[in-house]
């Protein structure tokens, strides 16, 4: 074990999706390996690394105001910065150079080379490697997992879609799918650790692909593994998703009955400048063999407004869309250019600032409507719910099979699964009390 005056304490932050999550635990698990140790303090760090987002502008912004932040917190302390994840291939340009107060750089890709990276750093010499590989995908190393309720566990790297908005492919390189022996052993262990739900990752998941498996039979797999009492995958992208999926999903007791499916826009000429490969009409076909398979299942989205060229009547499609499906729930965001991307090379960012503003606010309103409407079809309903967070002698909360939050009346251990009937529901959750 290195000691703490040679400069191997570490403090890790992330950022973003889950993903970056998982990226962590494979991060703690290398450095772990090498005898570097980990602090939940920066003031006792001497290395301080930040697992960073690059999906939005601000996203880097906030990091590199955050790196002037620690260096001013810290006040000459020798402490080595280093910007890990997305942020490191798709700024790297900005983070390199002699006035950089980042010591060293390391992208998705790089997370084997940290330790070479540290100790070049340690010599006071920026250190960085974010190349990009189309065969990494950090197969045999065992994420360090914190004990809780849910493991991530990602399935396959990068992305192949290349959406106009998006900079994912740019930043975390090419699509590539572990082995399905790996991702069957990591899944067997987490069983074997406790953890009563798996989450499958990956930046288009369900076009997983290694030999003869495809994502229907990886899933089921893995759902036959004793003790993984639920599981779920994100996210999938509406334009392969094969009705075998949908038939293992609804003859499975362990997965769970929740698709998050990314409709982007509503309107089929958006779709297509965004590069989704599917129209309006797919999408609602798609939604309602799913519905016809898996009648009981909850649907949740991802909706962008103000995409350039966004007319009043496109817009419109998105909510004609939003009333016909009814989304248990839908993540928003206005459009922001994004460097790199295709849409900010081919179009101008021509919707104002008050109209996106305007339509969100609109879009909003109209999906909390619906949001509730279905919470409050579950009222005298009795649910399970599997305990996420620590609550309090009075309140708990946990979440069902279809990803609804539950607040009910008494205590209960993280990781308890629970039976509660539903009296109150409101857009954002259930409410009830438990059933012995």
């Amino acid at each position: 074990m290195k000691n703490m005056d040679m400069r191997n304490n570490i403090f890790l932050k992330t950022f973003g999706c889950q993903m970056n999550e998982y990226d962590s635990e494979l991060i703690r698990s290398i450095l772990s390996e090498k005898g570097y140790t980990f602090t939940e303090s920066e003031q006792e760090a001497d290395i301080i690394m930040l697992n960073t987002c690059s999906v939005r502008e601000t996203a880097s912004r906030k990091i590199i105001e955050l790196v002037n932040f620690l260096r001013h917190q810290l006040n000459g302390k020798p402490t080595l910065i280093g910007i890990l994840g997305c942020m490191a291939t798709d700024q790297k340009l900005n983070l390199l150079g002699k006035k950089s107060k980042v010591d060293f750089i390391a992208g998705p890709d790089s997370y084997q080379k940290l330790p070479e990276l540290i100790e070049i750093a340690k010599t006071k010499k920026q250190s960085f490697d974010f190349e990009l590989s189309k065969e990494i995908d950090y197969d045999g190393i065992y994420p360090t997992r914190k004990k809780g309720v849910n493991a991530w566990l990602a399935i396959m790297r990068g992305c192949d879609n290349f959406c106009t908005f998006c900079i994912v492919p740019y930043t975390r390189g090419r699509e590539r799918s572990r082995s399905p022996q790996s991702i069957l052993k990591e899944a067997r262990k987490l069983a074997a650790e406790g953890f009563p739900q798996v989450t499958l990752l990956g930046q288009n998941v369900n076009s997983y692909h290694a030999g003869d498996y495809n994502f229907p039979r990886l899933i089921k797999e893995v759902s036959a593994i004793k003790g993984i009492k639920r599981i779920r995958f994100m996210s999938p992208n509406p334009k392969d998703f094969p009705n075998a999926l949908v038939e293992t999903i609804a003859s499975s007791d362990n997965i769970c009955k929740h698709v998050h499916l990314p409709l982007q826009s509503g309107s089929s000429r958006i779709l297509d400048l965004m590069n989704r490969t599917y129209s309006k009409e797919n999408f609602l076909t798609l939604v309602s063999q799913i519905r016809k398979t898996c009648p009981n299942i909850a649907i949740t989205t991802d909706i962008i407004v103000g995409f350039p060229t966004e007319t009043d009547e496109d817009f419109v499609e998105t909510l004609d869309v939003l009333k016909k499906v009814r989304f248990d729930a839908a993540f928003t965001f206005k459009y922001s250019q994004r460097s790199g991307t295709i849409a900010q090379k081919k179009f101008k960012d021509d919707i104002s600032p008050d109209v996106k503003k305007e339509r969100i606010i609109a879009l909003n309103k109209i999906q909390r409507n619906i949001s509730l409407e279905e919470n409050q079809k579950c009222i005298g309903k009795t649910v399970e719910a599997l305990v996420e967070e620590e609550g309090t002698e009075k309140e708990c909360r946990g979440r069902t099979d279809s990803f609804k939050i539950v607040s009910f009346n008494e205590k209960r251990a993280v990781g308890d699964f629970v039976k509660i009937k539903i009296h109150d529901a409101s857009f954002f959750g259930l409410r009830g009390k438990l059933v012995d």
